[in-house]
């Protein structure tokens, strides 16, 4: 149940965090466009003052060329009819011609003056026709890259006026965006990333959580068998019915000796990885002799076992540069998962060897193996604990402590450790441990 419910609350802040990124995704798509409206009737307010500025001015320019004494009519000026067509008009018609090419510089002229360098061109329009009378290009630009000024009539029936078109009004626009977009962008990323990040931490809480649980589990479960035997075996003692069967007393005195050993080695461990990753452990390295461990343990797990066992051994280097209470147990959770992953008859060959830098320590055995996706997450912590439940069928016991273990270990001797296996054929662990400087050639030289 209450995995159930974080798995939906995960769910709903994972949602609301996509939702509130669209959202604010609009909000600013919806600025930028506003943004890009008001630059718009901006540029097109100042292009128009600008056209209306050029055509008084080449107005006063052709006023200049009227003879003395000559009187041009003009008409009240209305909103349909400015003060400028009049005279425009009365020009024309006393035979002087307006020059809309130098009407088109003096635009130039004033443009620069704004800042803005499009390229335009100037059309007398027929309006009642809506066609072009006369151009200052030749070639009239799309609609959709363009920007017409308004049109101001040059006869007072309204029949022709002119009107500025600027080319690639999109330049302009996007340089004064040009912050701003910039801005946006890299605010954007920035949430995204946040975001993401947001669900990629959740997503490994629910993880943690999960790890949590399923370590709690195979932690009870693999706890549980040597407490119900200790139990059983002190039950049997108290009764007194073995006071008289010494050997069969023995036998059980012996039995909840080894699981309450057991459950102690389970506890070091766990306590031995937290001090590993803390920093806080020492390791007390000196000449080990490895044929004593390795004789020790197996016949250990000889007389553990109840698969038939077999070890072959070819020990060529005799001692190692290790702590020999840990080096021990390292070796012990290699034999033992050796034991665990393989059929009813294990065939395990140790070995060791030197070489200019390293004592070199190999296990060898002819089990289960290791798939491609699993063996690089089996030295993670807690992994054996994830997978139970997906290997509950036919999987072995444990936590997932043993080969964390076993890697933190012989990196606490500044070591190295690598795995080699083939599915269904066999699994080798090799672990490389540094030479004592005394005897290190590469460190003394």
């Amino acid at each position: 149940m209450e995995t159930s419910k974080r798995k939906k609350n995960i769910l709903f802040i994972t949602i609301l965090s996509v939702v509130g990124l669209i959202g604010a995704m609009a909000l600013q798509m919806i600025w930028i466009y506003n943004s890009y409206e008001l630059i718009r009737n901006d540029l097109l307010k100042v292009s128009s003052e600008v056209f209306e500025k050029a055509l008084r001015e080449e107005t006063n320019l052709a006023c200049k060329e009227i003879p003395e004494g000559t009187e041009i009519l003009a008409g009240p000026e209305s909103d349909s009819i400015p003060s400028i067509t009049y005279l425009y008009e009365g020009i024309q018609d006393i035979g002087i011609e307006m020059s809309i090419n130098r009407m088109d510089s003096l635009v130039e002229i004033f443009l620069r003056d704004k800042d803005i360098s499009n390229n335009h061109y100037i059309n007398i329009i027929d309006i009642k026709n809506d066609t072009i009378i006369k151009s200052t290009s030749e070639n009239q630009a799309d609609l959709d890259d363009r920007l017409n000024s308004k049109i101001i009539p040059i006869k007072t029936d309204l029949s022709q006026g002119v009107q500025l078109v600027l080319l690639n009004p999109y330049i302009y626009i996007f340089k004064r965006m040009g912050l701003m977009l910039a801005g946006t962008f890299i605010i954007m990323l920035i949430v995204i990333v946040c975001i993401s990040y947001q669900v990629r931490f959740i997503s490994r809480f629910e993880k943690i959580f999960q790890i949590r649980e399923d370590f709690s589990y195979a932690m009870i479960h693999d706890m549980k068998t040597p407490l119900t035997s200790i139990i059983m075996a002190l039950n049997f003692l108290r009764s007194g019915k073995l006071d008289s069967r010494q050997e069969m007393k023995d036998k059980y005195f012996d039995i909840a000796e080894n699981e309450a050993d057991h459950l102690l080695t389970l506890t070091n461990k766990v306590l031995t990885i937290s001090k590993l990753e803390n920093h806080k452990l020492e390791m007390n390295k000196t000449e080990v002799e490895l044929t004593p461990i390795i004789e020790k343990l197996t016949e250990k797990f000889k007389a553990k076992s109840q698969k038939t066992v077999n070890y072959i051994t070819d020990i060529k280097a005799e001692t190692a540069y290790a702590d020999a209470e840990y080096l021990e147990e390292v070796l012990s959770n290699l034999i033992d998962n050796s034991i665990k992953y393989s059929g009813e008859s294990v065939e395990i060959r140790i070995s060791t060897a030197r070489d200019d830098r390293y004592t070199v320590l190999k296990v060898h055995d002819n089990g289960f193996g290791i798939s491609d996706k699993d063996i690089h997450l089996i030295f993670r912590k807690y992994e054996r604990a994830s997978s139970v439940k997906r290997n509950r069928r036919n999987g072995a016991s444990g936590f997932g402590l043993g080969l964390n273990f076993v890697d933190q270990v012989v990196e606490a001797h500044h070591g190295k450790i690598f795995v080699s296996s083939i599915e269904g054929e066999f699994t080798e662990f090799t672990i490389y441990l540094p030479l004592a400087e005394d005897k290190n050639p590469m460190q003394n030289g």
